[in-house]
């Protein structure tokens, strides 16, 4: 086989056999779309599964979860998300506005800007993108691994277009503490609920009307908590700027919206104005001989009935003037579909 038409990468829906993964993943990132609990990564793959599959009818309430297999060393080294809507009657998506409010008095000449922290809430609110976990060690590879699995969700999204909503929001980690709490939650959520920050963004899993409930209805002046959490509302950390700049270069930007357990903040898109939605383009799929190497790599990807209901694969590929694809043997093979079936594709840059 000609090492140009090698594919060393498939990306697929999650299947149940993807539980002990996924939870070796979550080890590298115990957060609320993909924690370190076996039971709870359980019911994720089985949402998961129904939500690719259909038999979860009501399309707001799925879920998809991508795995990222290295086929040279047969494991799963990535896995990403999307959540379809965020925000239902029975779970309403939950955030603090980030609002600046100045004063001045003629009185005493003083001038202040406050950071003021208001509550919302939305019982229909955007689709969210989430749970990108690469393993450590595959983080800086030249093969761009992480790119894949983040891109792969718009990918989805183009294909899928009448699933999700018209707004896609990211929420991004803010820094934390070395054990994992969050500096917001210590100065704010806990004297609310009387929860520890880890039991509070494990219930949020389920619900998070708790925090909607319990929490102070009025502004909240960031003046009046410690400077450490002042410090971290609507900050990025360290682990997550690389998301944040494809992010921004993307279409998303920061919309003065961070969660209420962690600071950190929410950036927000248009779906249809997404570069990686927009540039997604679909069309019948052949299988040549051979793919000039100068042409770009792109992620090519089908639906398919049966599980695992999806499947992506890097490879070169040209997209013709008649919108066919163009993939090598061995990209065709590993889609597993017929000639002249329509396919994805997305340029990879």
């Amino acid at each position: 086989m000609d090492a140009k038409d090698t594919v060393r990468y498939v990306i697929r829906g999650a299947t149940g056999e993807d539980e002990h993964n996924l939870l070796a993943l979550a080890r590298h990132l115990n957060t609320v779309n993909l924690p370190h609990d076996p039971e709870v990564v359980h019911e994720i793959v089985d949402l998961s599964v129904r939500s690719f599959s259909g038999a979860l009818k009501d399309p707001r309430r799925r879920e998809y979860v991508f795995v990222l297999e290295d086929l040279d060393e047969n494991r799963v080294i990535g896995t990403s998300k999307i959540i379809a809507q965020l925000g239902r009657r029975d779970a309403p998506y939950i955030y603090f506005d980030v609002i600046i409010e100045e004063k001045y008095s003629p009185t005493v000449d003083r001038h202040f800007v406050h950071t003021v922290l208001r509550l919302g809430h939305s019982f229909e609110g955007p689709t969210e993108i989430g749970g990108l976990i690469v393993l450590p060690e595959c983080r800086r590879v030249p093969d761009k691994v992480g790119l894949m699995i983040s891109y792969v969700r718009f990918m989805f999204m183009a294909m899928h277009r009448g699933l999700f909503r018209n707004e896609v929001v990211a929420e991004l980690l803010p820094p934390l503490l070395p054990d994992g709490r969050s500096h917001l939650w210590e100065a704010l959520g806990r004297k609310f609920t009387d929860m520890s920050y880890a039991e509070a963004d494990l219930l949020s899993k389920r619900n998070k009307e708790f925090i909607k409930s319990l929490f102070p209805n009025g502004d909240i002046y960031a003046s009046l908590l410690p400077r450490d959490a002042q410090d971290v509302i609507g900050k990025v950390g360290r682990e997550t700027r690389g998301v944040e700049k494809m992010l921004r270069r993307i279409g998303f930007q920061y919309c003065n919206r961070i969660d209420p357990f962690d600071g950190g903040p929410h950036f927000r898109a248009h779906t249809d104005e997404i570069q990686l939605v927009k540039r997604t383009v679909t069309g019948p799929v052949r299988c040549v001989d051979s793919v000039d190497p100068r042409e770009p790599r792109r992620l090519v990807a089908v639906a398919l009935r049966d599980a695992p209901f999806f499947r992506a694969v890097p490879t070169p590929a040209v997209v013709r003037d008649d919108r066919s694809i163009e993939v090598p043997p061995r990209a065709f093979e590993l889609l597993d579909v017929p000639a002249g079936a329509e396919v994805a594709a997305l340029t990879l840059d």
